[in-house]
Parts: structure tokens; C-alpha cells; sequence
């Protein structure tokens, strides 16, 4: 099946039609993951529990090193430790 990506506001979009998404077992507003391999695009839906990711899955996307850095938030306003 082929179908075209289409601009949707400042994003593009793709439509999928319904016997398509039948035969995934996805509705409308599931949660799904998107997966980037090699030049293509895994749509699975996703496992959803209660919200909350593992520390795992919140650094899966991750790929950078992080350096940490001193932030100024400015003076004092009441009984801060400095």
C-alpha cells in the first residue's frame, strides 16, 4: 500500500487507513512508539503503564554525552543554601 506524507501545520503527516489500523489493532488516540531503522518507520502501539517510563526507555533515545553546568538563578529571596 503506498500513500503520500502531506504537510500538517508546521509538521507533515501521514494518513492510514482504517482496514490498515484494523489489521495493527490500533485505534484512534492509542499510544504508539515510532522506531527509526535504517530508512524506515516502525509504528508499534505502545505499552502503557500508568504514565510512568523506566529509566531505561527515558534514555533509549539518548545519544549524546551529557556535560552538567552550573546554572545562576539569581539572588537570594528568602533562606536558600548557596
Amino acid at each position: 500500500m503506498q500513500t503520500s506524507i502531506v504537510k500538517w501545520g508546521n509538521s507533515q503527516g501521514i494518513r492510514l487507513p482504517r482496514a490498515l489500523l484494523e489489521r495493527a489493532h490500533l485505534r484512534p488516540n492509542d499510544v504508539v512508539d515510532i522506531i527509526v531503522e535504517d530508512d524506515s518507520l516502525i509504528i508499534k502501539k505502545a505499552v502503557v503503564r500508568n504514565g510512568h517510563k523506566t529509566l531505561r526507555e527515558r534514555l533509549d533515545g539518548f545519544a549524546g554525552a551529557y556535560m552538567g553546568e552550573e546554572w545562576d538563578i539569581g539572588m537570594s529571596v528568602g533562606e536558600e543554601v548557596l
